[in-house]
């Protein structure tokens, strides 16, 4: 027989991972470890630690950030932590634990490090290039690729729930750089996005590598999440009033928009055609 459940003493607080994982990000001690010199903008490991708690996260300071022509200057470290926000709220955890603080370079984004099992190339077992026509069983096409020397090659992606799950969750943030290498399957079998920086404009800018879904209908798993969403986004609600600390008002209407469309159609968007529909480069 299994032992009873272990209850909480009255008054006491039993906090979940989610919960855990912001407090230790907010308010533990950041050290410096390394640099990812492969980003565009400045990005860096960092260890943090809170009492005996203590995790590897990644720390993107507000003065790391390299100007973009479409988006405010300074502000992506507060998009990546709205992607979060709306990703908890969706009950997919699809984010990995996301704050905003101060840190050895002032203000920025700090986010829980999420390792690759077995050092594998992030996405490497999502994302597949293939000859011929055929996505083949259990795959998804998107489009054909350049692969030098003349010759092209079909891109295609796991025909995975969590991806698809993903592919949901870009449309609702408006997400510009949905690339390979910002997608990290973790050693439990759960999936995490990570580079969230280029989302929530109030123009069309999805692009995406995960369009295999697009024109398709939506799970009814998708379309519950969608309804509970838009009550979250209401005016008022917690999500909406934090979400307006970090986006414009704008872009909280175009939010609202964009899930209330995603509702009406019952459908995964498609490319617009008015704007590049895969980021480069694609990893």
């Amino acid at each position: 027989m299994p032992p009873p459940e272990r209850l909480p003493a009255p008054g006491v607080t039993v906090m979940g991972e989610r919960e855990k994982y912001e407090q230790l990000l907010t308010k533990g001690e950041l050290t410096v470890v390394g640099r990812i010199r492969e980003a565009s903008n400045a990005v860096l490991l960092c260890k943090v630690r809170y009492g005996d708690a203590s995790t590897d996260c990644v720390y993107k300071p507000v003065k790391g950030e390299r100007p973009l022509w479409d988006f405010p200057d300074g502000n992506l470290a507060q998009r990546e932590v709205a992607s979060y926000l709306v990703s908890e709220a969706t009950g997919w955890g699809l984010v990995p634990t996301t704050v905003l603080r101060d840190g050895p370079y002032g203000e920025g984004m700090v986010q829980r490090w999420i390792e690759a099992p077995g050092g594998e190339t992030p996405g490497a077992e999502l994302l597949a290039l293939v000859d011929g026509e055929d996505a083949g069983d259990g795959w998804k096409p998107v489009a054909f690729a350049d692969v030098g020397e003349g010759r092209t090659a079909l891109l295609v992606h796991a025909d995975d729930p969590r991806l698809r799950r993903l592919a949901v969750l870009d449309a609702v943030i408006n997400n510009g750089d949905r690339k390979g290498g910002h997608l990290l399957p973790a050693p439990d079998g759960r999936l995490y996005g990570i580079d969230h920086g280029v989302t929530f404009h109030a123009e069309d800018k999805l692009r995406t590598l995960l369009w295999g879904w697009a024109g398709e209908p939506l799970t009814d798993e998708a379309r519950t999440v969608l309804a509970a969403l838009t009550a979250a986004l209401a005016d008022g609600a917690p999500l909406a009033t934090r979400l307006a600390e970090l986006v414009t008002v704008a872009e909280l209407a175009a939010v609202r928009g964009r899930v209330a469309q995603l509702l009406h159609t019952g459908t995964h968007p498609e490319p617009s055609g008015q704007w590049p529909s895969i980021p480069w480069p694609p990893v």
